[in-house]
């Protein structure tokens, strides 16, 4: 493998093309007229305009990028995140032309992409998994019957899913039928897939997820989990390895969980095994992402591996460079991923010119971004500027390094989540460890980002001191984002 194309754009791509080039492997960028000056384009040692700025006219056209392969002797396809990256008729085009794809093959894909398929894999192979039904659902009377049985809240959820799309909370029997007619219909609009299917509602999850790895000689490892739960929109935000509630018996049992989904679909390459978490600790499978992660830095900075490498050497034919018994965990991280949003009006995107952009920089602090300064914001892709990664000794140590890093970080010209991030590092909720995936719904107002921080940390010291960690008034962190599209925010005293 000498050659090897990025079928993505920004952090992710430059981030790959890293260890590529660590490896002695040449890289190939693609990039759309939005990102003809973009830092991955200038790091790759080729670099080829793939089409206009929409996505669905530049790095959504496969039979083109796999014609720019053929013509430039590229001997492998890494897909990144997101776009191309979990179609499975992509991976099996670039297979078919010769070219090796740097991820799962695609019948694994096909598997896990339907959620109805990969519950019954899964559950061969005695994985946890909500009580619901085993296939889609149409008879709505039968659904009725179905719902009363698995009792009340239960969740309607398309097949073919994602990001909370076609997703719906039925509370009530006389709610169902509305609420699945809608179901369907979204998910018809957003996947051409109008299957959905009922679980139970865990009420308060926590969202955890297990990093796996492995290899085409039969050799399956889990790289402990990642904490995911404090999202807006059903999308993550802050991300921490290792959870703070799961224990070492917990990890194990969650690890050999998700080494049983792989062998349920014959999995190779780098995936994610998602779980939910109730109040009392039991995990439950609810999906596989079958491809890298947005957050896998907090893995690596915990065990020391670099997984994009450990991908290639896979896509190679290589075997794993570790066995389980010798995965690590080294310390704590987090992850703060930048958004080009605004926390202070319901994280809506913003856009603009970064006229100033000054990174954080110190021992333990990564940042995984694909923009410099003086560079426009474009309204074409998501809005996710930067992954702020901090490792530190313990929990404790990684939240006062995030925070410090936090204060560092400087961006003027647009609004941005390091306010948010800065409030999440300072809540009582966060810092015991006692949080769900309703962190945002319970603990986040706007308002709060405006409160001056001496009165905010009284507050705070008095809820510790009553242990009242999930009041839903808890003020906390106080920041300002100042005027004019300043994001360089400052914490104000009275």
């Amino acid at each position: 493998m000498k050659k090897i194309l990025v079928a993505n754009r920004g952090e992710i791509a430059l981030r790959i093309m890293r260890s590529a080039k660590e490896m002695g492997i040449k890289t190939v960028a693609i990039f759309s007229e939005a990102d003809r000056h973009s830092p991955h384009v200038h790091f790759a040692d080729e670099a080829y305009l793939i089409g206009p700025p929409p996505s669905s006219q530049s790095y959504l056209q496969g039979d083109r990028i796999i014609q720019l392969c053929l013509d430039k002797q590229v001997d492998a396809i890494h897909p990144g995140y997101g776009f191309l990256s979990e179609n499975s008729a992509f991976a099996r085009k670039v297979t078919e032309a010769g070219i090796t794809f740097i991820g799962p093959s695609p019948e694994a894909m096909d598997l896990m992409g339907s959620k109805l398929a990969a519950k019954a894999a899964v559950k061969e192979f005695g994985v946890p998994l909500v009580p619901g039904t085993a296939e889609a659902i149409t008879d709505i009377a039968e659904a009725k019957r179905i719902a009363a049985e698995i009792g009340y809240p239960i969740l309607i959820k398309a097949s073919a899913g994602g990001g909370g799309k076609g997703m719906r909370t039925v509370d009530r029997e006389e709610d169902f039928e509305e609420q699945m007619n809608r179901a369907v219909s979204e998910a018809e609009n957003s996947f051409g897939d109008g299957r959905v299917f009922i679980e139970k509602f865990v009420g308060s999850p926590r969202h955890i997820e297990i990093q796996v790895l492995g290899d085409s000689l039969g050799n399956i490892i889990y790289l402990n989990e990642r904490e995911c739960s404090v999202q807006r929109r059903h999308q993550k935000v802050v991300e921490e390895a290792p959870s703070s509630v799961v224990t070492p018996e917990m990890r194990k049992a969650m690890g050999e969980a998700a080494v049983n989904v792989c062998k349920a679909c014959n999995y190779t390459n780098a995936g994610t095994v998602e779980f939910l978490v109730d109040d009392t600790l039991n995990f439950y499978f609810l999906e596989m992402n079958t491809r890298l992660q947005v957050e896998h830095p907090v893995t690596e900075m915990i065990t020391g591996l670099d997984l994009v490498k450990e991908q290639i050497r896979i896509a190679r034919g290589e075997s794993l460079s570790l066995r389980q018994k010798d995965v690590p965990i080294h310390g704590h991280a987090i992850e703060l991923r930048v958004y080009a949003e605004n926390p202070a009006n319901n994280f809506l995107p913003d856009i603009g010119n970064l006229k100033v952009y000054r990174r954080p920089q110190g021992h333990g602090i990564r940042v995984d971004d694909g923009f410099e300064e003086g560079m426009d914001i474009p309204i074409y892709y998501d809005p996710m500027i930067a992954k702020l990664c901090v490792h530190g000794a313990n929990r404790l140590e990684a939240v006062e390094k995030m925070r410090r890093a936090i204060a560092e970080y400087e961006i003027v010209g647009i609004e941005t989540t390091l306010a948010f991030g800065d409030f999440v590092m300072r809540h009582p909720a966060f810092l015991s460890g006692d949080f769900d995936t309703n962190f945002v719904p319970l603990h986040f107002k706007p308002e709060l980002l405006e409160r001056p921080l001496d009165e905010i940390e009284a507050q705070i010291v008095a809820l510790m001191g009553a242990k009242l960690f999930s009041d839903q008034t808890a003020p906390v962190a106080a920041v300002s984002q100042g005027s004019g599209g300043r994001s360089k925010w400052k914490l104000k005293r009275s």
